[in-house]
C-alpha cells in the first residue's frame, strides 16, 4: 500500500523535480575517453604530461565535456593536443576507480595524420615498440597496450 502511494507521488512529480531527486541520490563520477593507438608501424603512442601523476608518461586522452559522448570526447582531445585524427577506433575497455571515482572508457585506434604538440598539457609525444615502453608508464597502462597488442584483428 505505502509502495502503491510513493509510487504514484513519484510518477506526478514533475520530470524537473524527479531528475533532481536523482541527481542528489545518485554516486556521481567523472568519464574520461583513453587510446591505446597504434601507427602503420605497429608502435604504439605514449605522451607525457606534464600535470600528470607520476612519471607523467600515459596513453592519450582526457575528461568528457558536458553532453560529449566518449568517441567525441577523445577526438578532441587528440585534435587539440596532438593534432592528429583517428583513421578507425573500437570501444576496447573499461573500467572505473574509487579514487578518484571515475569511469574510464578506452579505445584501440589506428591514427592517421602526424603528431604535433598543440598543448602546454603535453609535453612530448613518442611512438614506441609495445616491448619498450617509456621507463616510469604506470603497470596498469602497460597491461593495457599488452591486452590491445593480444587482442584478435575485427
Amino acid at each position: 500500500m505505502l509502495n502503491d502511494l510513493l509510487s504514484r507521488i513519484w510518477r506526478g512529480a514533475p520530470a524537473g523535480l524527479r531528475r533532481l531527486v536523482i541527481r542528489f541520490t545518485n554516486t556521481r563520477f567523472t568519464v574520461t575517453a583513453g587510446a591505446v593507438i597504434f601507427n602503420e608501424q605497429n608502435q604504439v603512442l605514449i605522451l607525457k604530461h606534464p600535470f600528470r601523476a607520476g612519471s607523467g608518461w600515459g596513453l592519450p586522452g582526457g575528461f568528457l565535456k558536458s553532453g560529449e559522448q566518449p568517441l567525441q570526447a577523445l577526438q578532441r582531445e587528440l585534435r587539440e593536443e596532438i593534432g592528429i585524427e583517428l583513421a578507425q577506433a573500437e570501444v576496447f575497455w573499461t573500467r572505473s576507480f574509487k579514487r578518484p571515482r571515475q569511469v574510464e572508457i578506452l579505445f584501440l585506434g589506428k591514427v592517421k595524420g602526424q603528431v604535433e604538440l598543440r598543448s602546454m598539457e603535453v609535453v612530448s609525444a613518442v611512438w614506441c615498440d609495445p616491448d619498450s615502453l617509456p621507463e616510469g608508464l604506470a603497470e596498469d597502462q602497460k597491461l593495457l597496450v599488452r591486452r590491445a597488442v593480444e587482442k584478435p584483428a575485427g
